[in-house]
């Protein structure tokens, strides 16, 4: 991928950290909030670079829109776009260092 590197940086917004994204993490799964434009082979040129792993799959969804009332008026949240990023064997991400 040609991609630049501060491309590459912009594109993962930060890590998901709940309960169900922690669970996915013993089977080397992790889950990403990304930009809403990002495409699967950006998304996997971008963890592939800033962590330096090999990634094997990635999955993307987006969530549902929230309803957001502000007085009398009501509009929506932008919807966030998640991304399921699969490592190859023997590769992990430190979310948590030790400190």
């Amino acid at each position: 991928m040609t991609e630049s590197k501060r491309i590459l940086a912009d594109v993962l917004l930060r890590p998901v950290i709940t309960e169900k994204a922690t669970a996915l993490m013993e089977q080397r799964k992790y889950v990403f909030e990304v930009l809403p434009t990002a495409t699967k082979p950006l998304i996997q040129a971008a963890v592939e670079e800033m962590f330096r792993v090999r990634v094997t799959s990635v999955n993307t969804l987006k969530l549902p829109r929230k309803q957001r009332r502000v007085g009398r008026f009501v509009g929506y949240r932008t919807r966030p776009k998640r991304a399921i990023v699969t490592l190859a064997e023997g590769d992990s991400i430190t979310l948590f260092p030790d400190t």
